[in-house]
């Protein structure tokens, strides 16, 4: 059974202000496709460092130029007219859904291009077996595996339903870790899972080995991811694919890390007949990065005109589907293309009766165009295994050279440039006079301003004798030779490191006429051996007379292994004395700093500082010790008393404990009137404590306000407290 993908488009007005009336109000999904676009680039013609910067490029000019539109839908976010916004960078564009007159407002932005519905496209449907059939020998890949070519080192991604990761074939072909699976709609985020069969189709002709008694893949050592654009209803949005295709620039979300495919296979099309260019700067910007998007044609033949976006724009390479005898499938795609109006599909493979792994671990024989592509996108993991590098362009070119021509003489709308001839592409690669440079290691860390050397290969072929001239961008260095004659040697590159740390990618360029290559390496400056040191705690309290302690720490970085000598100042003699023990450590381990106060300490708070040494090396770090003095306090309640004479006037006294004071304290009152007399309960008071002061009058007593103060006294130590006496 042969599926052909369904658009489905929401019926949205997007034109000035003539959206949805205030009281129809609905949410639609829409794509907001910002007016500035960036025009990729080819800036170094090394993958890694072309991936990198494209990204860089890419995410820079989308963060610019969304911001209005990102900081309007946030308001409206807010006010409950917007329920999701999803940035893309790949397409500076914003995936949202947000009620139609939020549609209208962001449409008449002067920095948005346009608004438009965001599309959903039906995923494939699995096919139906049939009679098996060869097809890995018809496109002459064993022929390769004889080369010593099958994929190893090279990764190969599907955008589709996704892969069945329990297949035995399958299971141990998979990249694994966390950038090797995505799920834009978030259903299975963590585990590859395939709930309709077809992706897990695709991905056995292209990386399949020979568990089920046959060879079914064209490049059985490559490793593979993949994308779930469809959800499990089936469907893909526009927003999905267009992160889709964000994620396969940098899967693991780190421009600094090359873990991007090689290779892309997309079996799956929009309706026919027609162009869209929905996913074109998604599509361009793969080709930038060396990335050749690789498409099944569609399956809306034979009539001609037939071909299917995205497959039929200018960036796609679709493929179209053959019998084993050569014949064109009828239900094939076919030419002209309603993008380019040029020849369409660019290239055909075997599309009928391919067999392959399934669901539960199972095979079949399946046909359609969405088998054919990757057969396509298999021999490409074999070519650039066998030519690291090579452009898009280049890809392209060769996987057309090299085709079988089939139908008319020369490309034409039926078989493009004819039928997949991998071993044919390879040799067109090879007999091409060419030459590839190669940097080991490929990474080297060195102190700053220290000496990074590098050997530079250059190695020529399809008869290729020209001299290569090598130059270095990144940091200045010299080669020896700087040209390497006769296409074919090494060269040695010197780098002197700079003085700032950090990692510098090298980009060694060779030369010759108007031809070049280009490799990548890095060159990271890292510290000298060196130690830190810390103390802890930060601050000990102690009373007069008491002993702190302190733990020093040396802590040894970038392989120190010295001997650090420890001393401490700060401290006054009136205060007390210092110890570290033991005074030296040994490149890595601690000491304990002891502090001994005398009693007589004055209180306050002292900054002791460690310090350290080795060699040319020297730290230090400061603690602090707070020194208390043991006190007491003294007051006196009520503050005021009145009797007449001849009454008792009573107060109690209380003493409070400072820093732990815990000692006697004597009370004598003074002030009195004439003619009264004291009585004391409680005194001496052992802090803390309260003791009973009564003051007797008689009918004698002078009248009159007196202040009374009780002194407190305790050793050295002596406090006043006081209140009124009223006597009438």
């Amino acid at each position: 059974m042969r599926s052909r993908a369904v658009v489905v488009v929401a019926s949205l007005a997007l034109s000035g202000q003539s959206l949805a009336a205030p009281a129809a109000d609905p949410f639609v999904d829409v794509i907001v496709v910002m007016k500035s676009q960036v025009a990729p680039t080819v800036v170094t013609p090394d993958r890694r460092e072309r991936i990198r910067q494209l990204e860089k490029a890419l995410r820079d000019h989308a963060d610019a130029t969304q911001r209005g539109a990102r900081d309007l839908l946030a308001v409206r976010r807010k006010q409950g007219r917007v329920t999701s916004v999803v940035p893309l960078w790949i397409t500076n564009a914003i995936g949202a859904r947000v009620r139609s007159s939020v549609a209208a407002e962001l449409a008449g932005r002067p920095d948005v291009r346009e608004v438009r519905p965001s599309t959903t496209i039906q995923a494939p449907s699995a096919a139906v077996a049939t009679a098996a059939e060869p097809n890995v020998a018809q496109v002459n890949a064993p022929a390769l595996w004889d080369l010593g070519y099958r994929g190893q080192g090279m990764v190969v991604a599907s955008m589709d339903t996704g892969v069945d990761i329990s297949h035995p074939e399958l299971a141990t072909r998979w990249r694994g870790g966390g950038n090797s699976w995505y799920d834009p709609n978030g259903q299975h985020p963590a585990t590859p899972i395939d709930l309709v069969g077809h992706g897990t189709q695709t991905m056995g002709v292209m990386v399949g080995g020979d568990g089920g008694g046959s060879s079914i893949g064209v490049a059985p050592d490559a490793r593979w991811i993949a994308v779930k654009i469809f959800n499990d209803r089936g469907q893909a949005t526009s927003t999905a694919i267009h992160l889709g295709y964000q994620w396969l620039l940098d899967p693991d979300g780190n421009p600094a890390t090359a873990d991007a495919p090689n290779v892309v296979d997309n079996s799956w099309t929009m309706t026919a007949g027609s162009c869209s260019l929905e996913f074109q700067p998604d599509l361009r910007n793969l080709r930038t990065a060396g990335i050749l998007p690789v498409f099944a044609a569609g399956n809306y033949g034979p009539t001609a005109g037939t071909s299917a976006s995205p497959a039929n724009n200018p960036e796609a390479l679709a493929v179209g589907s053959v019998d084993g005898n050569g014949l064109i499938d009828p239900y094939s795609s076919r030419g002209p293309s309603a993008c380019t109006q040029g020849t369409y599909p660019q290239l055909v493979a075997p599309g009928t009766d391919i067999r392959t792994t399934d669901l539960y671990g199972g095979y079949l024989d399946v046909s359609g165009t969405s088998l054919a592509a990757p057969h396509v996108a298999g021999a490409l993991a074999l070519l650039l295994q066998a030519s690291p590098g090579l452009s898009a362009d280049g890809q392209q070119a060769a996987l057309q050279a090299g085709a079988v021509d089939l139908g008319p003489a020369g490309a034409d709308n039926d078989y493009g440039a004819g039928r997949l001839d991998v071993l044919a592409s390879y040799n067109w690669l090879r007999s091409t006079p060419d030459f590839s440079v190669t940097v080991t290691p490929g990474a080297v860390s060195v102190l700053p301003g220290g000496t990074a050397t590098y050997t530079v290969t250059v190695a020529s072929s399809g008869g290729f004798t020209g001299d290569v001239a090598l130059s270095l961008s990144g940091l200045a260095g010299s080669f020896n030779p700087p040209v390497v004659v006769g296409g074919t040697g090494t060269a040695a590159l010197t780098v002197v490191a700079p003085s700032t740390l950090g990692t510098t990618g090298l980009v060694v360029t060779g030369t010759s006429g108007v031809v070049s290559h280009s490799a990548s390496a890095s060159l990271t400056v890292v510290p000298p051996p060196d130690y830190s040191l810390t103390a802890t705690p930060g601050t000990r309290t102690v009373n007069a007379g008491a002993a702190a302690a302190y733990t020093v720490s040396v802590i040894p970085a970038n392989g120190f292994a010295g001997d650090v000598t420890l001393s401490v100042a700060g401290l006054p003699a009136s205060v007390g004395t210092v110890a570290v023990s033991p005074a030296v450590v040994h490149g890595n381990g601690t000491a304990q700093l002891a502090v001994s106060t005398v009693a007589t300490a004055p209180a306050g708070t002292y900054t002791l500082t460690v310090s350290s040494s080795s060699g040319a090396l020297s730290h230090s770090v400061t603690v602090k010790l707070v020194v208390n003095r043991p006190d007491f306090a003294v007051t006196m309640s009520p503050a005021s008393v009145t009797v007449t004479r001849g009454q008792t006037a009573t107060y109690t006294v209380t003493v409070s404990s400072i820093s732990g004071f815990a000692g006697s304290v004597s009370l004598k009152a003074s002030g009195l009137p004439a003619n009264a007399s004291v009585i004391w309960t409680g005194n001496p008071v052992t802090a803390p404590g309260t003791a009973t002061l009564k003051v007797k009058t008689t009918f004698s007593t002078t009248r009159g306000t007196f202040s009374i103060k009780v002194t407190a006294t305790s050793g050295s130590l002596s406090h006043q407290a006081g209140a009124t006496l009223v006597v009438r």
